[in-house]
């Protein structure tokens, strides 16, 4: 499959992260999302990461003006129907999900891949709302795109070789490394891992075992992590930690997957993490 025009739905962290990865290959991207707000958005994280990566002589400046040049943005589906394959990477919520892949399956053209950045959500339940359940994959970027050098494939029940295959190229000619989830299960392999250990740590905090600093403190130097669990879940963003945990929890129907109460009302009280401001830590000073 001869891959050379990507769309990318959706401009936020991931989306607009996946975008420059491709344009950086020099791969053709088309960026959409509902927001033309969100897209100029999305265009000024990918250009000050460009910044990032020429100050530290990783990129010149001539290289960031052509990845720039490589990516087009719109509000409109429509213009991803030339794409060879796309990526959703909209918010992790089933239904929005599910009305993208109809939406796509209608628009473009019948040999295009179509894969989600999914972190937990079944790659068979989304394939099988189109009419080509055997181009659907899943393609997991970690994040922050740019730098993270995961990709985790998840294989839908109906998913070809072909186009796992296809997929598991891209991800490789993009300088990623590819690891394969043999079974499309809740969670796949990272978030099966390790969404439970966040979980887990929200739960010390809610028992009053010890505080947020002394959780983080103990992972990162009693198992070497490079940031705390707390750290990363605010990092994350706790609306979707818990989506995870709630899809986790669901699908395999084991209590040991129950999202902890205080990570719920964090939620529920807006308390997301970095984009809001406010999470496990405060970040209002930050803004």
């Amino acid at each position: 499959m001869d891959i050379r025009k990507i769309g990318v739905v959706g401009a936020g962290q991931m989306g607009n992260g996946i975008a420059q990865v491709a344009a950086q290959y020099g791969y053709s991207v088309v960026m959409t999302d509902v927001s033309a707000a969100s897209l100029e958005k999305g265009l000024q994280v990918i250009s000050n990461s460009c910044d990032r990566l020429v100050k530290k002589a990783s990129m010149t400046e001539a290289q960031k003006s052509e990845l720039l040049k490589n990516i087009q943005t719109s509000t409109a589906l429509n213009d991803l129907k030339d794409c060879d394959l796309i990526v959703e990477a909209a918010t992790e919520n089933l239904d929005l999900k599910l009305k993208i892949f109809k939406e796509l399956d209608g628009v473009v053209k019948p040999q295009a891949l179509l894969c989600s950045n999914t972190s937990s959500i079944s790659i068979t339940k989304i394939a099988a709302v189109t009419k080509r359940p055997s181009l659907v994959a899943g393609m997991h970027f970690m994040n922050p795109v740019p730098l993270m050098k995961l990709v985790e494939g998840i294989r839908g029940l109906q998913t070809s070789d072909e186009t796992f295959t296809a997929v598991k190229n891209l991800a490789e000619k993009m300088g990623k490394v590819f690891v394969e989830s043999d079974k499309d299960m809740p969670g796949f392999i990272v978030n099966r891992i390790l969404m439970p250990m966040i979980n887990e740590a929200v739960y010390t905090l809610h028992e009053g075992i010890a505080s947020v600093e002394s959780i983080d403190n103990a992972m990162k130097l009693g198992t070497n992590q490079p940031m705390g669990p707390l750290t990363l879940a605010d990092f994350i963003g706790l609306d979707t930690c818990l989506a995870i945990m709630n899809v986790l929890h669901d699908g395999l129907g084991d209590s040991k997957y129950r999202p902890c109460p205080l990570l719920v009302k964090y939620v529920e009280a807006g308390w997301l993490g970095r984009k809001t401001g406010r999470g496990f830590y405060n970040y209002e000073n930050q803004k």
